[in-house]
């Protein structure tokens, strides 16, 4: 009865945890942007029908929307050519100033890096040996190794990123060469589910499909 318990307790929070992730992510959006966009949008309103709570609500939702439009707006901006100029201009500006260009040079080359669309960041799942030998650990192929880091081991090195479990935005970089490493045929979806689920997510070798298993038995066949 406490198994049938706890698994229904768990079952409930699997259900609930995208409805709760979501309104968190629009609570923060409605105070974070919503309520101050408001104030500079709507200034000219009167303060008592501000105060209305659905008022603001409706207030807070519309700016959000605007902001959104706004920053598309740029994006569509920044690919004319007096868009193109004007940007690269607010970019000579910042380099100007000491402490803020290495901090905008910074978060612009991983916003690059991190906004490719012709070559993804995680090229291959692979199978590496880590942290000791006949240990295995999966890892996403981010790309071959270059410059200083070629010419010091003398080996054709690739970078490897094993993450944690369950939480993959943490985790290793590892340098390893060509030959220590496993090239796997899953996708890296699949890869992503397999180590956020701790390994009960395991993708199916014969169809890619991701399988749940529950008894150790269906991984041996047995019924």
């Amino acid at each position: 009865m406490l198994r049938s318990l706890r698994n229904a307790f768990f079952t409930g929070i699997v259900v609930i945890l995208p409805l709760g992730v979501t309104i968190i992510v629009i609570n923060f959006l409605l105070d974070r942007l919503g309520t101050p966009a408001s104030k500079l949008f709507f200034w000219f309103l009167d303060k008592e029908l501000k105060a209305m709570p659905v008022v603001q609500i409706g207030l807070e939702l519309i700016s959000v929307l605007v902001v959104f439009l706004l920053i598309t707006l740029l994006g569509y901006g920044s690919r004319v050519f007096i868009g193109r100029i004007i940007l690269h201009n607010m970019e000579r500006l910042l380099d100007q100033v000491p402490v803020l260009n290495t901090f905008y040079r910074s978060v612009k080359q991983i916003v690059q890096t991190f906004s490719q669309q012709k070559k993804a960041v995680f090229q291959q799942v692979v199978l590496i040996e880590y942290p000791r030998k006949d240990c295995y650990a999966l890892g996403f192929l981010t790309s071959s190794a270059k410059g200083e880091t070629q010419d010091a081991t003398g080996e054709y090195i690739v970078n490897v990123f094993v993450p944690t479990t369950p939480n993959p935005t943490s985790g290793f970089l590892l340098m390893l060469p060509e030959t220590d490493i496993k090239r796997l045929q899953m996708t890296i979806a699949d890869g992503m589910k397999l180590i956020i689920s701790g390994g009960a997510v395991v993708p199916d070798a014969d169809s890619h499909d991701t399988v749940t298993i529950n008894n150790p038995a269906e991984a041996n066949g047995s019924v």
